[in-house]
């Protein structure tokens, strides 16, 4: 028998085995040499269709495949370049901040405390601290004297360590007189206008105020009346004047504990200017209820004497 045609049966010749199959409208019309008739042979072509061969792909998916890979690889791209920017973006800010933090020089600042330093020990003493206060332009008992003791967290009146001096100084990012006098206004107006800020800045006053070397825990009258005069010098409340003429007026009180110090703060933004809001039923230290029983009296005894002014003026004969 004769070769068939690739439609109805594979040709066993090597040729033949590597020929792509035509569907059945493109090839020669042939005899039914098997009896199979027309709709058979229109099946089997349709089941060629079905089961396309696995090596050959389709136009169209290769178009998208195509398409696929170019798009995939300018998106890898762009990503790259984004992110190589965002990395150059975020170096230099890094550099730039680590930049600002760091305009000043450890070694001038020590240079700085040199200068000022006791020959006999490493701090700056009384002394050296005027000279410092007389080359910033400062008198010490401005409040500004006040805010820079505290930021350099000086343990004792009049004295500087180098830690407290260095530490301070790093903290302010300062490393000359100019830069510290350039500091200082922006550390009083920040630390007058933050609640926060002024109540640490008044308590360690207290601290401030105490001879540590003699032990005290109490604040002595003389010096707790001088630092209230100094802490409130930039904002003084309306009782303050009376609360230290009482405080003249009474001098069996010697000593302002800590507990006395730091509720006077309170103490202040609580009564008023009249003492108005006072209350007695409060846990306030026994020494602001004698203050608000003098007032009392004091207010008590004017009222009196006004009343007598009136009496008398009113029987004199015009």
């Amino acid at each position: 028998m004769g070769n068939l045609c690739s439609i109805c049966y594979p040709c066993k010749s090597y040729k033949s085995k590597n020929r792509t199959s035509r569907r059945y409208s493109d090839s020669p019309k042939v005899p039914d040499c098997e009896g199979q008739d027309e709709s058979l042979l229109q099946a089997q072509l349709v089941s060629n269709d079905d089961h396309p061969s696995q090596t050959s792909l389709p136009t169209s998916q290769i178009t998208k495949a195509e398409s696929f890979t170019i798009i995939s690889s300018k998106e890898v791209s762009s990503m790259k370049t984004e992110k190589k920017s965002l990395a150059l973006k975020l170096s230099g800010t890094l550099n730039r901040n680590n930049s600002e933090s760091r305009n000043f020089s450890e070694t001038k600042i020590n240079a700085l405390f040199e200068k000022y330093k006791d020959s006999s020990e490493d701090s700056i003493l009384s002394e050296g601290v005027e000279q410092f206060c007389i080359d910033l332009q400062l008198k010490p008992d401005e409040f500004k004297v006040l805010a820079l003791a505290w930021k350099f967290e000086a343990e004792v009146m009049c004295r500087f360590t180098r830690q407290e001096f260095v530490k301070g100084c790093r903290s302010m990012k300062v490393d000359s007189l100019k830069a510290i006098q350039t500091k200082l206004p922006e550390i009083v107006t920040q630390t007058l206008s933050d609640s926060e800020q002024f109540k640490e800045l008044y308590r360690f006053a207290f601290k401030f105020g105490l001879d540590c070397s003699a032990g005290q825990r109490i604040l002595p009258v003389d010096m707790a009346v001088s630092l209230w005069m100094l802490v409130f010098s930039q904002q003084e409340p309306p009782i303050l004047k009376r609360w230290l003429h009482f405080l003249d007026k009474h001098p069996q009180v010697r000593g302002i504990p800590r507990d006395t110090w730091n509720m006077f703060l309170n103490f202040v933004d609580t009564v008023g200017a009249d003492l108005s809001h006072y209350d007695d039923t409060e846990a306030w230290p026994s020494l602001f209820d004698d203050f608000v029983e003098f007032e009392n009296d004091q207010l008590n005894q004017n009222s009196s004497t006004m009343q007598d002014l009136n009496r008398e003026n009113s029987l004199t004969p015009s």
